[in-house]
């Protein structure tokens, strides 16, 4: 029998000798013994921030992304591992692939997001520059630095590996150390996950420690740049969150919290159409997907009135042929709840909502199971009916965690969204529609309730996700029952780990904070033209200042004419002049842009590689036949993308004959190493 052990300030530590057993819910016989020791929760806080904080701090937005991609690449090539202790938790494969490979997956989108969304720097810029002063001299800049506390990450049975990843990702690109705190029924998954991050040796000392057993005063202990992220019941996270200590230090709090998450089926959805079916194949899905143990999954099913007949009977018809049973045994798709205790919870939530349904599909009293005993941790799918959901309560108010959901019939589109709002509060609600009024009444009256909506139909149902499928570009939490609060969301998901700070001063000390170039800072002269240096040679600041050129009327009217764009405004003075943002004819913007090119661009091969895009172009003022431009060119921000280039964004600014800013734009570089 497997003893699950702890890992806490860098050692591994068993649990107590009468630690209490884990007992199967397929088997029914003891698995593993987790917990009871005593762990110094103390001790752990100050491992994690005198040394897996300061380390992951010195390190770069960048580099933290690289540790993490590493880090998901060298788990998947181990995944098989995980796969063996799947089974165990009562599991399919199926099921485990998004636990195992959706958590691993998880970890890869976010090293994406931290190369491609954040600064390969220390500090992290939230929102534009504010002008706070007449001359520029006086600057505001909001920023996002890393918590120097840590983040205790407290996660529920039903995904053991993915619960905790999605949150360790965002934490260690956003520079904060984690203890990890899983579910004691599945732990062993979540321990042999953690054993191999530690054995990769990828990470800092002290950037994840694992709590298996009781938190004991951990909680306690916690302070004002600590943060608590849950994942589980309302009531859990209602005990949890009340603790004294975190309110008095306003410990952050973030919760994700299980709802009576629904699905409105359209009214344009008749049984005809890709959509009827579509409804059909994904309520399928999420009744028996992780044996209904999502806390995404659709509880309440809401259709219109006059298809409440032919839904029961296609999804009746669909549930009657899943398999139960033992997840390793040929052809089974719905393995066992976590536990019995899980199973019992979820009997006793059904008599609670039988008074107001009818059972039409599933019967836990006589089932079969393949390769199992069905008085193990075993239900089948169950499907009810609820005939008066405006009557009803519990329905709108208590989940069964499990096979379970409610078909509720509507009357119109309004009617609908009231009944999903009356769940208080869900992390998802989808629509099946292919009428775009529809979605957008719909979306009108309910997003306020819902975390996220997810609509699908025969346009994008071959690509989509699944109603139940969180993904780590898009938010995950909701308001209300589900617990007001965000995981994932890409950046947004890591900046729940950083303090927001407005910073103001010059634009030298704005420049010296931000690692990025504040216009108005101070301007280097570099040796020679920057086109013609290396990456690691041109110094942020490095400006070049280019000779003026004037622009003609025959500049003006050779670019219409070979381009194509004949616009009035540079075509016919008088038109022009009846345009209140013209004082006649005017130079093409993008003549300018091309002949600010001209100006800096040094044609001689070099380090330049290549331009790559062109950012917040901004036309300011007009540019006449027979005025000058000129144009300040100024290494901005630097981002190191490969082991042979990096990006060098420009600040590019054209001024007339009077000094005066014609256009300002970003201009992306790739640039070499080497010479």
């Amino acid at each position: 029998m497997h003893a699950v052990q702890s890992y806490a300030a860098g050692n591994w530590i068993g649990p107590a000798a009468d630690a209490p057993q884990i007992i199967g819910p397929v088997s029914g016989k003891p698995i593993a013994i987790a917990g009871g020791a005593a762990l110094d929760f103390a001790g752990m806080i100050n491992y994690a921030k005198s040394r897996g904080g300061p380390a992951l701090r010195e390190m770069t937005f960048h580099q933290r992304a690289k540790m993490i991609k590493a880090l998901a690449a060298y788990l998947d090539t181990r995944k098989e591992e995980l796969y063996t202790l799947n089974s165990l938790t009562g599991a399919t494969r199926r099921d485990g692939w998004v636990d195992i490979e959706g958590g691993i997956g998880t970890m890869f989108a976010f090293a994406s997001k931290g190369r491609r969304e954040m600064p390969d720097g220390h500090v992290y810029l939230d929102g534009n520059l504010e002008q706070l002063s007449r001359n520029g001299t006086f600057l505001g800049q909001h920023i996002a630095v890393p918590l120097q506390g840590v983040a205790v990450q407290i996660n529920a049975f039903n995904f053991p590996v993915w619960g905790m990843l999605e949150k360790l990702a965002p934490a260690l690109l956003a520079g904060v150390p984690s203890i990890v705190k899983p579910a004691t029924q599945t732990c062993y998954l979540t321990e042999a996950c953690v054993r191999m991050m530690i054995e990769s040796d990828l990470l800092p000392e002290g950037a994840v420690q694992l709590i298996i057993g009781r938190t004991g005063d951990l909680l306690d202990r916690l302070g004002a740049q600590d943060i608590v992220s849950f994942t589980g019941s309302a009531d859990t996270a209602f005990m949890l969150r009340s603790n004294p200590k975190l309110m008095r230090n306003s410990t952050r709090f973030l919760a994700e919290q299980d709802s009576l998450n629904a699905s409105i089926l359209g009214p344009d959805a008749t049984i005809d159409t890709p959509e009827f079916a579509l409804f059909i194949k994904e309520a399928t899905a999420e009744i028996t997907s992780k044996a209904g143990q999502k806390c995404t999954a659709i509880r309440r099913m809401i259709v219109p009135d006059a298809m409440l007949t032919a839904v029961g009977d296609a999804l009746a018809a669909k549930l009657s042929k899943i398999t139960v049973g033992n997840p390793e045994a040929d052809g089974v798709r719905m393995g066992a709840l976590a536990s019995m205790a899980q199973k019992a919870d979820v009997l006793d939530k059904i008599r609670q909502i039988g008074a107001e349904t009818t059972m039409i599909c599933g019967n836990p009293d006589d089932f079969d199971v393949q390769g199992a005993d069905a008085n193990n941790a075993f239900l089948p799918p169950m499907l009810l009916s609820c005939a008066d959901p405006d009557g009803a309560t519990a329905v709108h108010e208590i989940e069964a965690f499990g096979p379970v959901a409610t078909l509720l019939p509507y009357r119109d589109i309004a009617h609908a969204a009231d009944l999903a709002n009356r769940g208080q509060g869900s992390l998802v609600a989808s629509l099946i529609t292919h009428d775009p009024q529809v979605a957008r009444d719909v979306t009108l009256a309910s997003a306020a309730w819902h975390g996220r909506l997810y609509i699908n139909n025969r346009d994008s149902m071959a690509e989509s996700t699944g109603h139940g499928s969180p993904l780590p570009h898009m938010t995950h939490g909701g308001p209300g029952r589900a617990g007001g609060g965000e995981e994932l969301g890409g950046v947004r998901g890591v900046l729940h780990y950083m303090q927001r700070t407005a910073i103001q001063g010059s634009p030298d000390i704005l420049t010296a904070i931000t690692g990025q170039w504040i216009p108005g800072a101070h301007e280097i002269k570099g040796p020679t033209h920057p086109f013609q240096r290396t990456f690691h040679e041109i110094a942020i600041g490095e400006t070049l200042h280019t000779d003026p050129r004037t622009v003609t009327l025959a500049d003006i009217e050779k670019f219409a004419h070979f381009t194509g764009d004949t616009f009035y405004a540079h075509m016919d003075d008088d038109a022009a002049r009846a345009n209140p943002f013209f004082p006649g004819r005017v130079a093409h913007g993008y003549l300018l842009l091309s002949f600010a090119a001209g100006l800096f661009v040094q044609p001689d091969p070099g380090p330049v590689l290549a331009n790559t895009g062109l950012n917040a172009l901004s036309f300011q003022k007009p540019v006449s036949p027979g005025d000058s431009i000129r144009v300040r060119l100024t290494a901005a921000r630097k981002t190191q993308r490969t082991d042979d280039y990096g990006e060098i964004a420009w600040n590019v600014t054209l001024y007339n004959q009077d000094d005066e800013r014609v256009a300002t734009y970003e201009l992306l570089t790739m640039v070499s190493y080497q010479r």
